[in-house]
Protein backbone atom coordinates (compact mmCIF):
# COMPACT_ATOMS: atom_id res chain seq x y z
CA UNK A 1 0.00 0.00 0.00
CA UNK A 2 0.92 3.69 -0.29
CA UNK A 3 -0.30 6.80 0.92
CA UNK A 4 -0.95 10.29 -0.24
CA UNK A 5 -1.05 13.09 2.16
CA UNK A 6 -2.55 16.09 1.24
CA UNK A 7 -2.55 19.40 3.41
CA UNK A 8 -4.92 22.35 2.94
CA UNK A 9 -3.61 25.15 4.36
CA UNK A 10 -6.81 28.02 5.40
CA UNK A 11 -8.14 30.82 7.04
CA UNK A 12 -10.07 29.55 9.66
CA UNK A 13 -13.12 31.19 8.94
CA UNK A 14 -12.89 28.61 5.88
CA UNK A 15 -12.90 25.22 7.62
CA UNK A 16 -16.55 24.55 7.05
CA UNK A 17 -16.94 25.41 3.52
CA UNK A 18 -13.70 23.42 2.85
CA UNK A 19 -15.23 20.48 4.94
CA UNK A 20 -18.48 20.81 2.59
CA UNK A 21 -16.54 21.02 -0.46
CA UNK A 22 -14.72 18.29 0.55
CA UNK A 23 -17.25 15.84 1.29
CA UNK A 24 -19.36 17.04 -1.79
CA UNK A 25 -16.92 17.04 -4.52
CA UNK A 26 -13.33 15.25 -3.36
CA UNK A 27 -14.74 12.68 -1.33
CA UNK A 28 -17.70 11.12 -3.50
CA UNK A 29 -15.09 11.65 -6.77
CA UNK A 30 -11.92 9.73 -5.47
CA UNK A 31 -14.03 7.01 -3.83
CA UNK A 32 -16.13 6.00 -6.81
CA UNK A 33 -13.25 5.66 -8.59
CA UNK A 34 -11.15 3.12 -6.09
CA UNK A 35 -9.33 5.21 -3.70
CA UNK A 36 -9.86 4.55 -0.10
CA UNK A 37 -10.02 7.38 2.66
CA UNK A 38 -8.10 6.77 5.23
CA UNK A 39 -9.14 9.53 7.74
CA UNK A 40 -9.07 13.73 7.44
CA UNK A 41 -8.07 16.04 10.35
CA UNK A 42 -8.05 19.52 11.32
CA UNK A 43 -5.34 21.23 13.36
CA UNK A 44 -6.63 23.08 17.08
CA UNK A 45 -5.99 26.71 15.44
CA UNK A 46 -8.18 25.62 12.17
CA UNK A 47 -5.42 27.00 10.00
CA UNK A 48 -4.60 23.26 8.56
CA UNK A 49 -6.77 20.49 7.30
CA UNK A 50 -5.06 17.24 6.74
CA UNK A 51 -6.53 13.96 4.37
CA UNK A 52 -4.67 10.83 3.87
CA UNK A 53 -5.47 8.34 1.01
CA UNK A 54 -4.59 5.10 0.32
CA UNK A 55 -4.15 3.11 -2.63
CA UNK A 56 -2.77 -0.46 -3.81
CA UNK A 57 0.26 0.74 -5.46
CA UNK A 58 1.69 3.74 -7.60
CA UNK A 59 0.17 2.38 -10.63
CA UNK A 60 -3.28 2.14 -9.08
CA UNK A 61 -2.78 5.60 -7.48
CA UNK A 62 -2.25 6.83 -11.33
CA UNK A 63 -4.99 5.11 -12.84
CA UNK A 64 -7.30 6.25 -10.16
CA UNK A 65 -6.14 9.76 -10.35
CA UNK A 66 -6.58 9.81 -14.27
CA UNK A 67 -10.37 8.48 -13.59
CA UNK A 68 -10.75 11.09 -11.18
CA UNK A 69 -9.84 13.98 -13.17
CA UNK A 70 -11.93 13.31 -15.95
CA UNK A 71 -14.83 12.73 -13.65
CA UNK A 72 -17.68 15.24 -14.41
CA UNK A 73 -17.24 15.93 -10.39
CA UNK A 74 -13.61 17.22 -10.59
CA UNK A 75 -15.20 19.40 -13.62
CA UNK A 76 -17.59 20.83 -11.13
CA UNK A 77 -15.19 21.27 -8.23
CA UNK A 78 -13.05 23.25 -10.51
CA UNK A 79 -15.87 25.56 -11.16
CA UNK A 80 -16.39 25.92 -7.64
CA UNK A 81 -13.21 26.69 -6.47
CA UNK A 82 -12.67 29.40 -9.42
CA UNK A 83 -15.88 31.13 -7.82
CA UNK A 84 -14.60 31.45 -4.32
CA UNK A 85 -11.20 31.01 -2.59
CA UNK A 86 -11.45 27.82 0.15
CA UNK A 87 -8.21 27.55 0.78
CA UNK A 88 -4.80 29.24 1.07
CA UNK A 89 -2.25 26.55 -0.69
CA UNK A 90 -2.50 22.49 -0.99
CA UNK A 91 0.60 20.30 -0.14
CA UNK A 92 0.56 16.89 -1.67
CA UNK A 93 2.97 13.99 -0.80
CA UNK A 94 3.49 10.87 -0.38
CA UNK A 95 3.61 8.05 2.61
CA UNK A 96 5.56 4.66 2.81
CA UNK A 97 4.91 2.70 5.86
CA UNK A 98 8.16 2.02 8.24
CA UNK A 99 7.29 -1.72 8.94
CA UNK A 100 4.48 -4.37 8.91
CA UNK A 101 1.87 -3.52 11.52
CA UNK A 102 -0.94 -5.93 11.23
CA UNK A 103 -3.95 -5.57 12.70
CA UNK A 104 -5.77 -8.64 14.03
CA UNK A 105 -9.28 -6.89 12.60
CA UNK A 106 -11.31 -8.79 9.51
CA UNK A 107 -13.00 -6.12 7.28
CA UNK A 108 -16.78 -7.69 6.76
CA UNK A 109 -18.65 -6.90 3.47
CA UNK A 110 -21.79 -7.78 2.68
CA UNK A 111 -23.83 -8.79 -0.93
CA UNK A 112 -26.85 -9.66 -1.88
CA UNK A 113 -28.45 -12.32 -4.49
CA UNK A 114 -31.94 -10.10 -5.19
CA UNK A 115 -34.65 -11.11 -7.87
CA UNK A 116 -37.81 -9.43 -9.15
CA UNK A 117 -40.93 -11.15 -9.95
CA UNK A 118 -39.38 -12.15 -13.13
CA UNK A 119 -36.61 -13.53 -11.23
CA UNK A 120 -33.92 -11.73 -12.81
CA UNK A 121 -31.17 -10.46 -10.28
CA UNK A 122 -29.91 -7.24 -9.37
CA UNK A 123 -26.43 -6.20 -10.70
CA UNK A 124 -24.53 -2.92 -10.15
CA UNK A 125 -20.77 -1.83 -12.27
CA UNK A 126 -18.99 0.02 -9.93
CA UNK A 127 -16.19 2.96 -11.61
CA UNK A 128 -13.47 1.21 -10.07
CA UNK A 129 -14.29 -2.36 -11.34
CA UNK A 130 -16.09 -1.76 -14.69
CA UNK A 131 -14.92 -4.54 -16.31
CA UNK A 132 -17.82 -6.55 -14.80
CA UNK A 133 -21.34 -6.67 -13.24
CA UNK A 134 -21.34 -8.08 -9.56
CA UNK A 135 -24.20 -8.46 -6.71
CA UNK A 136 -24.39 -4.77 -5.37
CA UNK A 137 -23.28 -4.39 -1.11
CA UNK A 138 -20.36 -3.15 0.67
CA UNK A 139 -18.93 -2.38 3.76
CA UNK A 140 -20.56 -3.24 7.44
CA UNK A 141 -19.93 -0.14 9.82
CA UNK A 142 -19.47 -0.20 13.62
CA UNK A 143 -22.78 -0.91 15.37
CA UNK A 144 -24.72 -2.52 12.12
CA UNK A 145 -25.91 -6.13 11.92
CA UNK A 146 -25.14 -7.67 8.89
CA UNK A 147 -28.67 -7.74 7.10
CA UNK A 148 -29.27 -3.77 8.36
CA UNK A 149 -26.02 -2.87 6.60
CA UNK A 150 -27.00 -4.77 3.37
CA UNK A 151 -30.18 -2.92 3.26
CA UNK A 152 -28.46 0.07 3.36
CA UNK A 153 -25.46 -0.04 0.66
CA UNK A 154 -28.65 -1.52 -1.77
CA UNK A 155 -30.63 1.21 -1.10
CA UNK A 156 -27.32 4.10 -1.14
CA UNK A 157 -26.66 1.86 -4.66
CA UNK A 158 -29.15 1.20 -6.86
CA UNK A 159 -32.51 3.15 -5.14
CA UNK A 160 -34.07 -0.30 -4.05
CA UNK A 161 -35.45 -1.66 -1.16
CA UNK A 162 -35.52 -4.90 -0.56
CA UNK A 163 -36.73 -7.92 1.83
CA UNK A 164 -33.62 -10.61 2.49
CA UNK A 165 -34.30 -14.21 2.47
CA UNK A 166 -30.99 -15.62 4.57
CA UNK A 167 -27.55 -16.29 3.72
CA UNK A 168 -25.82 -18.26 0.95
CA UNK A 169 -22.54 -18.09 1.68
CA UNK A 170 -19.64 -16.88 3.66
CA UNK A 171 -16.33 -16.29 1.78
CA UNK A 172 -12.90 -14.83 2.89
CA UNK A 173 -10.56 -12.85 1.35
CA UNK A 174 -7.03 -12.22 2.31
CA UNK A 175 -8.28 -10.00 5.32
CA UNK A 176 -11.95 -9.52 3.87
CA UNK A 177 -14.90 -12.23 5.35
CA UNK A 178 -18.11 -11.52 2.49
CA UNK A 179 -21.54 -12.97 3.31
CA UNK A 180 -23.75 -13.52 1.08
CA UNK A 181 -27.98 -13.08 1.20
CA UNK A 182 -30.32 -13.72 -1.23
CA UNK A 183 -33.81 -11.46 -1.38
CA UNK A 184 -36.60 -9.77 -3.41
CA UNK A 185 -37.00 -6.29 -4.97
CA UNK A 186 -39.26 -4.42 -2.52
CA UNK A 187 -39.68 -1.34 -4.28
CA UNK A 188 -38.07 1.47 -6.38
CA UNK A 189 -36.69 1.98 -9.28
CA UNK A 190 -33.01 1.45 -10.09
CA UNK A 191 -30.68 4.84 -9.84
CA UNK A 192 -26.75 4.78 -10.13
CA UNK A 193 -25.21 6.50 -7.47
CA UNK A 194 -21.71 8.10 -6.52
CA UNK A 195 -20.38 4.30 -6.32
CA UNK A 196 -22.69 2.83 -9.67
CA UNK A 197 -22.04 3.33 -12.70
CA UNK A 198 -24.84 1.37 -13.94
CA UNK A 199 -27.71 -0.65 -12.39
CA UNK A 200 -30.10 -3.16 -13.97
CA UNK A 201 -31.82 -6.30 -13.66
CA UNK A 202 -30.72 -8.97 -15.60
CA UNK A 203 -31.85 -12.35 -16.20
CA UNK A 204 -29.10 -14.51 -15.79
CA UNK A 205 -28.07 -18.54 -15.07
CA UNK A 206 -25.26 -20.79 -15.41
CA UNK A 207 -24.63 -20.37 -19.15
CA UNK A 208 -24.57 -16.32 -19.45
CA UNK A 209 -23.22 -15.76 -16.02
CA UNK A 210 -19.49 -15.39 -16.89
CA UNK A 211 -20.45 -12.88 -19.91
CA UNK A 212 -21.75 -10.56 -16.93
CA UNK A 213 -19.69 -11.69 -14.08
CA UNK A 214 -16.34 -11.37 -15.46
CA UNK A 215 -14.24 -12.17 -11.87
CA UNK A 216 -14.29 -15.71 -11.40
CA UNK A 217 -14.61 -15.08 -7.22
CA UNK A 218 -18.36 -13.44 -7.96
CA UNK A 219 -19.47 -16.04 -10.05
CA UNK A 220 -18.96 -18.65 -7.30
CA UNK A 221 -21.23 -16.40 -4.85
CA UNK A 222 -23.64 -16.38 -7.87
CA UNK A 223 -23.92 -19.97 -8.45
CA UNK A 224 -24.47 -20.38 -4.71
CA UNK A 225 -27.31 -17.88 -4.48
CA UNK A 226 -29.27 -18.95 -7.08
CA UNK A 227 -29.25 -22.57 -5.60
CA UNK A 228 -31.20 -20.54 -3.18
CA UNK A 229 -29.96 -22.98 -0.22
CA UNK A 230 -30.35 -20.54 2.86
CA UNK A 231 -28.57 -21.14 6.22
CA UNK A 232 -29.83 -19.83 9.71
CA UNK A 233 -29.41 -16.03 10.42
CA UNK A 234 -29.76 -14.27 13.78
CA UNK A 235 -29.05 -10.78 14.81
CA UNK A 236 -28.57 -9.08 18.51
CA UNK A 237 -28.34 -6.09 20.02
CA UNK A 238 -26.21 -5.94 23.22
CA UNK A 239 -27.19 -3.54 26.51
CA UNK A 240 -29.34 -5.09 26.79
CA UNK A 241 -29.26 -8.08 25.02
CA UNK A 242 -31.89 -8.75 22.96
CA UNK A 243 -32.79 -10.78 19.58
CA UNK A 244 -33.57 -8.14 16.73
CA UNK A 245 -33.90 -10.53 13.89
CA UNK A 246 -33.76 -13.95 12.91
CA UNK A 247 -34.42 -16.01 9.89
CA UNK A 248 -34.42 -19.85 9.90
CA UNK A 249 -34.93 -21.25 6.37
CA UNK A 250 -36.74 -24.82 7.63
CA UNK A 251 -39.69 -23.17 9.98
CA UNK A 252 -40.05 -19.32 10.06
CA UNK A 253 -39.82 -16.41 7.26
CA UNK A 254 -37.84 -13.15 8.19
CA UNK A 255 -39.58 -11.52 11.13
Amino acid sequence: MIYQRQTYQIRPEHAEPLNRFFHAYLLPNRVKNGARLVGCWITENRREITAIWEYPNLEEYRKIEERVQKDELHRRAQAECKQRELYLACREEFLQSTGSYPSPQQTVTVSGYITNEQQEALLVRTYWRSDTWELPGGGVEAGETLDAALCREILEETGIHVNLHGITGVYSNGSTISIVFRGTCQAGPTAPSNETKEVRFQKIDETNLASYITRPKFRSRVLDSMRGICVPYEAFRVRPYQLVRRYDPHREPFR
